[in-house]
């Protein structure tokens, strides 16, 4: 019995010491992401098939689970962590997404591909990327963010920027195509940034080629949030506050320097100056800049619900944005309401999506064509800003008294007001039904409504009791109205399948059909009695009213095929019908052919660092019908006024010369690129080369006023350009350890150069100061800077008579006038020796883009810039230009007044040449800016409340630091919002609303 009960006491000891040494606990825990819980996470005990899945809100429990193991978590899109358990029973993991599976799949024209499959050049931006930025619209957050993607910005508040994907193709428009989940939409602007899930931009004819007529320009394809399956109903919450303002100034003169000035170069002297009754306004001192600047407040909230199961997903937004401008009265208020929704019933799944939103402007106002930095640099600074005795409250110059006439640019600014409205509604509704497997019939009909009312009143005034210089008698009201709509129906058949799992096809048929209904109505009137009614009436009356249609018809196929994702071929082929031209160049025929070699997927690439390697090229045609409706005929104006017995008489005229022979412009797209990443996508990289060429390009080409057409223009197909250019994105991702980070470089270069213009030997436009600043020729880029090359200031006679020896009697040069270059040697300077002073667009695109974690900390560090580009600063015609009596730049006090005083500075008063279109008023736009640097933190889970699953703060700043040469207070140089002059008028600064330096602080939480 002793023996029995020996061995049985041994027997019970070695199985207590057993289960000692690998204790058996069950560990129980939670997974989240940066937006909260993650449902459906993947848990298990590595080298082992005990494993479970983490429920709706993320939580997990794992039985029988040793003290020494390692628990792997896994989700798709994340990165698999590997956490030992060291003995605890809670182990809670905060997944990352995987670089690497981010890339999985991408949003393609009409369907999505896996990236391994792609043949075509894409950049891709993540919502991560997207809100890094506290921005307005999501176009301003894709500077810097893409490869071969300029972005150039306004500073004014409602604004859209500028946007050229892979440089200019041709004279004529070069937006890019816009797509919002599948909608053909005019823009981003009625889109919050925070409701955006990813934005792909298609550069080459393998991506751009299935929209046929709309992708000669590039392609912006928007995927916006959607809840996921199995997602328990979540709520979120961002929201940021912060100010913005301008630092940068002009130097100017101020009042001593001013009256100093203006008593050396005019005779006689201004009355002002002379006169005792002035000298006590002579004691004021005005920083006209620092009227118009002011440090504006920013608000922005954004909140989302989401959830859903396996048969539906849906999301709901609200977004308010409140920008103050940095100039005074200028801002921006933005509603948004947006709903996406997705169900599933067995073969059919079908959804929504609709986003609404409402714009308020109150937008820079100008006067006679001029901004209001232009007038502030002209302003007297001896001048008050008001006199309570002036009708109006205003005060301005007078005359024949102060010998100018710059207008008061707060009174331009803050007399009445000035609102630009507008409604923009974006949604669709798609069905999809898979007829059998995996053949799949999809219809989907998608709106694009935008309606605007933009009204302006300004009130009597007289900036001056002694005259009337700058003053109207009555008020004017002024009221535009419009309504453009956009109804798109796609139904598409797409057919995928395989042969031994090795040989993968896709099929894709559709038929599109867009119209495009617009309507406009503009009136103006006066009020001669009452500066308290803001409606228009008939008297001074001016109306008018236009209607347009636009009709849009293709047909496409395109076939993608790869072997074992090794081999890969596509090709496709859309044939457009467009109503912007005549019935016999109606349709236009555009087509792609691409081929991949996924070298990393070859055997002898089993063991090496390489998990992607891949080798791939693109050939095709898009096309471009983005002109004037109705160019190609005859239509007729109501409003032509003709002179009849003396007096004017209305009357009918044709509107522009017809020409039944305009075509279609065709770009034709060559592509080659390499995409590589190394060690588990460690380190990424992407290079592409490019050349695209432009035929038959759409211009309006100027006619003779003598014609006696009201658009002097007429539409035409002249001439050829080409554009070639390289890119290259660099990334470098470190996912392991406390201390995370990852790095981004792109870049992106482009020059186009003219071929051709038809019979032509150049173009003109950008017009400023009764000339051209730009023109077109053959061999040079689209739209360079053209005029006359400086060459220092005459310093005597002698230098004056050696230049001008075909005219050796002239006076109009003097000493102290520019000396320009003769270019011809014929004696003369005149416009024969215009030459090319300059190129408004950069060669050179860069952005760089840091973001690092550490515990709870977080920071985002973006730089962008420019290179190899100039700009035309008209600022420098009124700081050192001196055609007449204005305040000017300290510079003009240093000017030329005698022999050797200075080669830079002219004569006051000079010749008139001294202010023609020159490379004097060139400079390098040139710019590194440090665009946004970010701080966050993020709490640990229940610090508030058990019920916020996510709550992180931040500390933000944009534009904080700008690198560059150029004098002006900003080198981005967009849109022209005064002249309106487009693509034309981009480089040109006329005193552009300048981009202002922001600081905000915002929170998100998650519940």
């Amino acid at each position: 019995m002793k023996n029995y009960i020996s061995k049985g006491l041994l027997f019970f000891g070695l199985f207590l010491g057993l289960g000692f040494a690998s204790a058996q606990e069950t560990v129980t825990g939670k997974v989240t992401d940066e937006s909260g819980p993650l449902p459906g996470a993947n848990v298990l005990v590595k080298g082992t098939s005990n494993g479970t899945t983490t429920d709706f809100d993320g939580n997990y429990e794992l039985a029988n689970v040793p003290d020494d193991a390692i628990l792997v978590f896994s989700f798709i899109s994340y990165e698999t962590q590997e956490v030992a358990v060291n003995g605890r029973s809670v182990v809670n993991v905060n997944m990352v997404s995987s670089a690497e599976s981010l890339d999985d799949v991408v949003v393609v024209g009409y369907g999505k591909q896996s990236r391994a499959e792609v043949t075509g050049a894409i950049s891709s931006i993540d919502t991560e990327e997207i809100n890094a930025l506290p921005v307005a619209t999501a176009e301003q957050a894709l500077q810097g963010r893409a490869s071969g993607v300029t972005v150039i910005n306004s500073g004014a508040p409602g604004n859209s920027p500028v946007v050229r994907i892979r440089g200019l193709t041709t004279p004529n428009n070069n937006d890019p195509l816009y797509v919002i989940d599948g909608i053909i939409a005019g823009g981003l602007g009625s889109l919050s940034p925070n409701d955006i899930e990813n934005i792909q931009v298609l550069k080459d004819a393998s991506t751009t080629a299935v929209y046929g007529s709309r992708g000669a320009n590039g392609v912006v394809l928007v995927t916006t949030k959607s809840g996921r399956a199995s997602q328990k109903a979540q709520l979120s919450l961002d929201a940021y506050t912060g100010v913005q303002f301008v630092s940068n100034r002009y130097d100017l003169l101020n009042t001593e320097q001013y009256i100093q000035y203006a008593t050396e170069i005019t005779d006689p002297v201004p009355a002002r100056f002379t006169d005792p009754q002035y000298a006590d306004m002579l004691n004021n001192e005005t920083d006209w800049q620092d009227e118009i600047f002011q440090t504006g407040l920013i608000r922005n909230i954004n909140l989302g619900f989401s959830g859903g199961n396996e048969n539906s997903n849906y999301r709901f937004s609200a977004g308010y944005l409140d920008q103050e401008g940095a100039i005074i009265e200028t801002g921006f208020e933005r509603f948004n309401f947006r709903a996406n929704s997705n169900f599933n019933y067995g073969k059919l799944r079908f959804g929504e999506t609709m986003n609404v939103a409402f714009g308020v402007q109150s937008p820079e106002r100008s006067d006679g064509g001029r901004s209001l930095i232009e007038h502030a640099i002209k302003s007297a600074p001896y001048l008050d800003v008001y006199n309570p005795d002036n009708l109006g409250g205003f005060q301005g110059p007078n005359s024949p008294v102060d010998g100018q006439d710059a207008a008061n640019p707060v009174r331009v600014q803050t007399l009445g007001n000035a609102i630009n409205k507008n409604i923009t509604i974006l949604g669709s509704l798609f069905a999809e039904y898979e007829i059998i497997e995996d053949l799949v019939f999809k219809t989907q009909v998608g709106l694009d409504y935008f309606k605007f009312n933009n009204n302006i009143f300004i009130p009597s005034y007289n900036d001056d009791s002694i005259g009337a210089t700058n003053s109207i008698g009555f008020a004017q009201i002024t009221k535009n109205s419009g309504t453009n709509q956009s109804l798109t129906f796609t139904n598409s058949l797409n057919y995928s399948f395989d042969i031994n799992e090795l040989h993968n096809f896709e099929i894709l048929a559709l038929a599109e059909d867009q119209r495009i209904d617009s309507e406009s109505l503009n009136a103006f009137s006066q009020n001669p009695i009452s500066d308290e009614v803001n409606q228009v009436s008939n008297t001074q009356s001016n109306l008018s009213s236009a209607s347009s249609e636009y009709r849009r018809i293709g047909y496409l196929g395109r076939l993608n095929y790869n072997y074992d994702q090794k081999y890969i071929l596509a090709g496709s082929f859309r044939r457009d019908a467009s109503s912007r031209f005549g019935a016999n160049n109606r349709w236009g025929n555009f087509w792609s052919v691409a081929a991949g070699w996924n070298i990393a997927k070859e055997a002898f690439m089993e063991d090496s660092s390489f998990n992607n390697l891949k080798l791939r090229g693109s050939w095709g045609t898009t096309g471009n019908d983005l002109i004037g409706n109705y160019r190609y005929s005859s239509s007729l104006v109501t409003t032509f006024i003709y002179p009849i017995g003396g007096a004017a008489a209305d009357g009918t005229t044709a509107e522009g010369l017809p020409n039944q022979n305009l075509k279609w412009e065709e770009v034709t797209m060559k592509n080659i690129g390499l995409d590589l990443g190394l060690w588990d996508n460690t380190f990424t990289a992407s290079f592409e080369y490019y050349e695209n060429r432009s035929d038959d390009l759409l211009y309006e080409l100027p006619l003779p006023q003598s014609l006696g057409y009201n658009v002097a223009t007429v539409a035409s197909n002249v001439g050829s350009v080409e554009t070639k250019g390289f890119e290259m994105d660099l990334g470098f991702n470190d996912y392991e350890g406390d201390f995370t980070w990852s790095a981004n470089l792109n870049l992106g270069t482009s020059r186009n150069e003219v071929l051709s213009i038809g019979n032509l030997t150049a173009v003109s436009d950008a017009f400023f100061e009764n000339e051209n600043l730009k023109r077109i020729s053959v061999g040079e880029p689209l739209f360079y800077f053209y005029g006359l090359q400086t060459d220092g200031i005459y310093q005597n006679q002698a230098e004056v008579d050696e230049v001008f020896t075909a005219n050796p009697d002239q006076d109009v040069i003097q000493p102290g006038d520019i000396r320009f270059v003769d270019q011809n040697n014929d004696g003369e300077i005149n416009n024969l020796d215009y030459v090319k002073i300059g190129n408004p667009y950069p060669d050179v695109n860069l952005g760089f883009n840091f973001s690092a974690y550490f515990a709870n900390f977080d920071l985002n560090l973006f730089v962008q810039g420019a290179y190899g580009h100039q700009i035309y600063n008209t600022n420098l015609y009124d700081l050192e230009g001196m055609p007449r009596l204005f305040n000017s730049g300290v510079a003009v006090l240093d000017r030329w007044t005698g022999e050797g005083t200075s080669n830079t500075i002219p004569r006051a008063l000079g010749a008139p040449i001294n202010l023609n279109s020159s490379d004097r008023f060139i400079e390098d736009g040139d710019y590194t800016r440090l665009k946004n640097l970010t701080i966050g933190y993020t709490f640990e889970e229940g610090f508030i409340s058990d019920n916020i699953n996510n709550f992180r703060i931040y500390l933000s700043g944009q534009n904080l630091i700008t690198v560059t040469d150029y004098s002006g207070l900003d080198p981005e140089i967009g849109n022209d919002n005064v002249l309106f002059q487009g693509t034309a008028g981009i480089g040109i600064d006329r005193g552009l609303y300048p981009q202002p330096t922001s600081f905000t602080f915002g929170l998100q939480l998650g519940f």
